[in-house]
């Protein structure tokens, strides 16, 4: 089944890129008024920091791009802002964090957090008055006096050093009297007390700890260089010789001679080679070269994950090797678009995930209690602006179902492509009615032989509801081969509905 759709109207995206919003730098006025403000005020700039985005492949740094609310999908590295610090203050002492995501072949290393400047005033105030006067007669006011911030500073740091001799002074006062009390040296030379959670025993079973021990293993960082790009992202082993389940936006770099190498949990890297790929529904195999009796995952069951359900994410994200996040299952069966670059784009029928997903996530498990490979992260969704910006995780992380994930990979291994359970339609990408508008019915297909029309309106796919021409789309794809599916038609300006029976084409 095809799709004439068009999503580019569409006010959310999904993608694998953020955006760094422009520092506001304050003015320095001229004026001797202004001077005078100044000699009552000290700003003291702040760190302003804003963190990446989309679970996904890593791209260059974009600096000073401003936050507007849009959607985008999976990720890469933030711009350095060069906020100017004021006089008597050493900005170095807040400056950026160097850690990023990929960057593009020519530009210089990894991108790095910015910092942006607000002003804060330090004022003064006159003493008030007494009421009434005294005998002595009006006493002449106070002149105001001002406090620089290296004063201010150094006065507060005067009142942490005045604080903590009393405090001591009370503590030793108290023991010299015999009291219980335990000074700060017994204090500071005991033994730290034991983690509940670093017992050194096993973690139980279900939690997160012995999730994270069982799967992070299992999880390789994936980094490919191209002739023009550089890219990031993670994996995740599914065979003990080494073949890995990816994202293609990950590793597409590498499908036309680029290099790509990857790092196990412990930190040794290893060669990989490009096995096969589909750009419409974002999945990738690589093989890693000379893989030999290697950890990996076992996949679960995603059709039997419920919202609610608690689930870990692991991967890679900005280039952090093995990160482990938790959340639930926010939603099942989300139709989730996001562009592969040159005029593609792939649909994923998603879970969504509350579990931090970021640009680098990409590929990585999304696994349940148990540390069964339940779904592949591939997007995300974000507040971002462009399309050349990346963003951070706002909680909603999308990966492809774990059954879905587990087909296509078989059948890139063994035939180098993938193919889908057609319907044998063409519906209307745009959002004109609830459901998805039959435009035309391919002769021979599954769909004429079941009695659908043209001006036929899909409203439900056996127990699912489809909003549109993508929950319709996806929902095909989700299905086996041979298998026979239940739909819910009506037609154009019609109230009644029916229900039509459909035997899918074996593969």
């Amino acid at each position: 089944m095809t799709s004439k759709d068009d999503h580019s109207d569409s006010p959310q995206s999904y993608s694998r890129g953020w955006n760094q919003p422009r520092s506001e730098h304050p003015e320095t006025p001229n004026d001797s008024s202004s001077q005078n403000s100044i000699e009552h005020t000290q700003e003291i700039p702040t760190l302003s920091a804003q963190a990446g985005q989309a679970p996904h492949e890593a791209q260059s740094a974009q600096p000073g791009n401003s936050a507007q609310p849009n959607a985008q999908g999976p990720y890469g590295a933030a711009a350095a802002n060069n906020g100017s610090g004021n006089s008597g203050f050493d900005p170095n002492a807040y400056g950026p964090n160097t850690y990023g995501h990929g960057a593009a072949a020519g530009q210089p290393g990894y991108g790095a957090q910015a910092g942006g400047t607000y002003a804060g005033g330090v004022g003064t105030a006159e003493a008030p008055g007494v009421p009434g006067g005294d005998a002595e007669g009006p006493k002449p006011s106070k002149t105001k006096r001002t406090v620089g911030l290296g004063t201010a500073l150094a006065m507060m740091l005067v009142a942490g050093i005045g604080a903590g001799g009393v405090a001591g002074y009370v503590v030793g006062n108290s023991n010299s009297n015999g009291g219980n009390g335990t000074s700060v040296s017994e204090i500071l030379n005991s033994q730290p007390v034991n983690n509940t959670n670093s017992t050194g025993e096993e973690a139980a079973a279900g939690t997160t700890e012995a999730v994270a021990a069982k799967v992070t293993p299992a999880v390789v960082a994936i980094q490919v260089i191209s002739a023009n790009a550089a890219s990031e992202g993670s994996g995740s082993i599914i065979s003990p010789d080494g073949y890995v389940l990816t994202n293609h936006h990950v590793v597409s770099g590498a499908e036309n001679g680029g290099t790509m190498q990857v790092t196990m949990n412990d930190g040794t890297k290893h060669e990989a080679e490009f096995v096969a790929s589909d750009a419409n529904t974002d999945v990738a195999v690589i093989k890693i070269v000379d893989g030999q009796e290697l950890p990996f995952l076992e996949f679960g069951d995603s059709s039997s994950l419920q919202v609610g359900q608690e689930v870990v994410a692991v991967g890679s994200p900005l280039g952090l090797n093995a990160t482990v996040t938790s959340g639930i299952v926010s939603a099942v069966n989300r139709p989730v678009r996001a562009s592969q670059g040159g005029g593609e784009s792939s649909l994923i029928d998603a879970i969504q995930t509350d579990a931090a997903v970021n640009p680098g996530n990409s590929g990585g498990p999304l696994v349940d209690m148990s540390g069964n490979l339940v779904g592949m992260n591939s997007m995300i969704a974000s507040l971002s602006s462009g399309t050349s910006g990346e963003a951070g995780s706002i909680g909603l992380g999308f990966a492809s179902p774990s059954n879905f994930a587990q087909r296509m990979a078989q059948q890139l291994i063994d035939n180098g492509q993938v193919v889908h359970p057609m319907l044998g339609v063409q519906v209307d990408g745009r959002d004109i009615t609830d459901g998805a508008h039959i435009v035309s019915v391919e002769p021979g297909s599954a769909a004429e032989q079941a009695g659908l029309e043209e001006g036929d309106v899909v409203t439900r796919v056996n127990d699912r509801a489809i909003e549109d021409a993508d929950s319709l789309i996806a929902s095909i794809r989700g299905q086996e081969f041979g298998s026979v599916i239940t739909l819910e038609v009506t037609r154009e300006n019609e109230d009644s509905s029916r229900e039509v029976e459909v035997t899918l084409p074996k593969e």
